[in-house]
């Protein structure tokens, strides 16, 4: 079994900043790609973040500058850094990860996290 678990959400007023962490624990081998999505009221789950295994990320169109996704491979552990918040950045947000649970797999399965809610005010 294997468990995703996220912190750091809450409220904070526009131009603020915000850390969330997402660790994965249970039986895991490897995992690949970690990322962030967010979805807000009444719309669909989209992107935030992606960081590959080897350190390469990108983001969506709306968040570049601002936001800044890292790992710690050795915590299995998934960061996003968010800086100069903006009320249309309220939503709540997921942590994936793609995890390898035994050598034999090739790319891994999909875990989420429970979510956090992130409030921007203005």
């Amino acid at each position: 079994q294997v468990q995703l678990v996220e912190s750091g959400g809450g409220l904070v007023q526009a131009g603020g900043s915000l850390r969330l962490s997402c660790a994965a624990s249970g039986s895991i081998f490897s995992i690949n790609d970690m990322g962030w999505y967010r979805q807000a009221p009444g719309k669909q789950r989209e992107l935030v973040a992606v960081i590959t295994r080897g350190g390469d990320r990108n983001y969506a169109d709306s968040v570049k500058g601002r936001f800044t996704i890292s790992r710690d491979n050795a915590k299995n552990t998934v960061y996003l850094q968010m800086d100069s918040l903006k009320p249309e950045d309220t939503a709540v947000y997921y942590c994936n990860q793609r995890i390898r649970t035994t050598y034999t797999m090739l790319t891994g399965d999909d875990y989420w996290g429970q979510g956090t809610q992130v409030t921007v005010s203005s």
